[in-house]
């Protein structure tokens, strides 16, 4: 799963979420994360458990049947999509070159461990983004295509 601070970078960048199930998010707020007892709980969006409902408000997240806390909705905005890897491969489109996973050495006495790199294509220059989860590569790359697409806006 993508780490918290990337999915909040990427939020913060412009990366903007409308809601599909099988979407995984945590409740970003923490007053109302803290008053339900999920801080940290990552959640699905599902039919079954949680819901999107579109008002003229806004949209929320409403939480069907039993739960061991009592949350009965959260607004959009108070939570933080969690994107997986097929969607942030898919933000980058034709830039995606390729992933790879490479095995390096760990220190005297450690572990070796596995660096994945994706190797994409931003603004015409091929770029290289090294994580310790794919999908942190992948995030990295979207990052860095959403804040090349604000350079280049800003120098039009």
């Amino acid at each position: 799963m993508i780490a918290v601070e990337l999915a909040r970078a990427l939020r913060t960048a412009g990366l903007r979420w409308h809601p599909r199930s099988g979407d995984a998010f945590v409740i970003e707020t923490l007053e109302r994360a803290g008053e339900s007892g999920a801080a940290g709980e990552v959640f699905t969006v599902s039919e079954m458990t949680a819901e999107v409902h579109e008002f003229p408000s806004g949209t929320l997240i409403g939480f069907n049947g039993t739960t061991e806390w009592a949350l009965d909705s959260v607004d959009l905005a108070d939570t933080l999509w969690l994107p997986r890897e097929d969607q942030l491969r898919e933000i980058l489109r034709d830039g995606f070159r390729s992933l790879t996973a490479e095995q390096l050495p760990g220190e005297p006495g450690e572990e070796s461990f596995t660096l994945y790199v994706v190797t994409a294509l931003i603004r015409g220059r091929s770029r290289r983004f090294e994580a310790e989860s794919a999908v942190d590569a992948y995030a990295e790359a979207v990052l860095d295509l959403i804040v090349q697409s604000l350079v280049a806006d800003e120098d039009d």
